[in-house]
């Protein structure tokens, strides 16, 4: 990265910072000021900040952020509480997120019909994971009930990883049927060790690396500065050791801050917020590059196809599968709209994106890689304006809620992401 590149995001990180205590409870996000500058300073704007898509440097940050983001993701997930008090969350994975696939899929069909019915399926998988970071107020407001912004903060904890797998299926499912009889067994057997050897691979790690660290703090043996470190040498253990032997790397750090968050001896509360620092460190970069390098690109090629698919990825692909996983829930038709309004696209879905250009061989991999930066820039927007405004609209109803209603029912709470917006 040149002197220049250096300067500009040390800049903008220790520009929103001075400020960020100020604006933590408007409409300016943390993702829309850092998406906002790099439109401002990249090449098609001030020209200061001089990266390529090309460049090897994005593809590398972008490994990184996507394997600490699951990690962290996974690590503050707790499953014996989710089987127990969150029921909501687990409607919306287990019913909402593959009906929001099925839906986004026939929608992109019908949208893009040079599409095949699998590069429409891909799409549809790379946005499903929402990022409850773009409208961090809605899941660390008092507010909104306990109950409520957990459902949002657990689901955007999980959906990333579970939407992973599907992803690299419909993937490898695509890229055989461009390489034709001979290269379809390649890709259908990378498919299945990808989806097999990564998750074995975590759980080794998680358990195993789990309980020598845990030794290491009882003992007195590790200090406290390398138990810090420990968490993010776990997650590239468990991300190296699984593309050694043919695995996923991401699903395999996923699978291991999983196993980690719910088998480790010793409380990793302040492993946790080490890597979750970094890792958002690292996801701040990302929006940066995204508006430097990505979104420009992406704008240049959009037609109303690209942009129509966004809004409806945003609205009816997202809060009809929702509305239906939560019937019988007993909840208010306002509950339902605020759940079901924000999920916001996010980190998840830029670097899924970037891994379909980048280990793709399908015909349309540019398309859906700019449809899928399209919705991203628009969530960046709406669901950040929205935030603080959604907040007292929903607050206004809550405060009415009685005691006993559904949505003030108690449920433990799970950590969020460390807000930056």
């Amino acid at each position: 990265m040149e002197t220049m590149a250096f300067a500009v995001v040390a800049t903008a990180i220790l520009g929103f910072g001075l400020i960020s205590g100020r604006v933590q409870n408007t409409i300016i996000t943390a993702p829309l000021v850092f998406v906002g500058s790099g439109l401002l300073l990249g090449e098609h704007g001030l020209g200061l900040f001089a990266l390529h898509i090309e460049d090897h440097l994005i593809h590398t940050l972008a490994e990184l952020t996507l394997l600490l983001v699951l990690f962290t993701d996974a690590t503050r997930i707790n499953l014996k509480q989710l089987r127990q008090e969150h029921n909501l969350p687990v409607r919306l994975l287990m019913f909402g997120m593959p009906l929001t696939i099925v839906l986004g899929t026939l929608v992109a069909v019908g949208l893009f019909p040079n599409f095949t019915f699998w590069e429409a399926a891909l799409l549809a998988a790379v946005l499903a994971p929402t990022d409850a970071a773009l409208g961090q107020a809605v899941v660390s407001s008092p507010k909104v009930p306990v109950r409520i912004r957990q459902t949002l903060n657990v689901e955007s904890g999980l959906n990333d990883g579970i939407a992973l797998p599907l992803v690299l299926v419909f993937l490898s499912t695509c890229s055989s049927a461009v390489a034709g009889q001979g290269g379809a067994e390649y890709w259908l057997k990378f498919a299945l060790l990808q989806v097999t050897l990564g998750p074995l691979v975590g759980i080794l790690v998680g358990w195993g690396g789990g309980r020598l660290v845990s030794w290491g703090m009882r003992s007195g043996w590790m200090n406290e500065a390398f138990q810090h470190l420990s968490s993010l040498g776990l997650a590239l253990m468990s991300f190296a050791g699984a593309e050694l032997i043919g695995g996923n790397g991401f699903i395999a750090a996923f699978v291991a801050g999983l196993t980690l968050g719910n088998t480790a001896q010793c409380s990793f509360e302040s492993l946790y917020e080490f890597a979750e620092s970094e890792g958002q460190l690292l996801a701040l970069l990302v929006f940066l590059v995204f508006g430097a390098v990505l979104l420009p690109g992406a704008i240049n090629h959009a037609t109303w196809e690209y942009v129509a698919y966004g809004v409806l990825s945003l609205t009816v692909i997202r809060m009809l599968p929702v509305a239906i996983s939560l019937i019988g829930a007993k909840l208010r038709k306002e509950t339902i709209l605020f759940v079901g309004w924000f999920g916001p696209r996010g980190i998840a879905s830029v670097l899924f994106g970037l891994l379909v250009v980048e280990k793709s061989i399908l015909h349309h991999r540019e398309e859906i890689f700019f449809v899928a930066l399209i919705t991203v820039a628009l969530s960046v927007v709406a669901h950040g304006v929205s935030a603080s405004p959604g907040v007292s609209w929903y607050s206004t109803h809550s405060e009415t809620y009685n005691e006993d209603s559904t949505e003030n029912q108690e449920v433990s709470e799970m950590p969020v992401r460390i807000r930056h917006a």
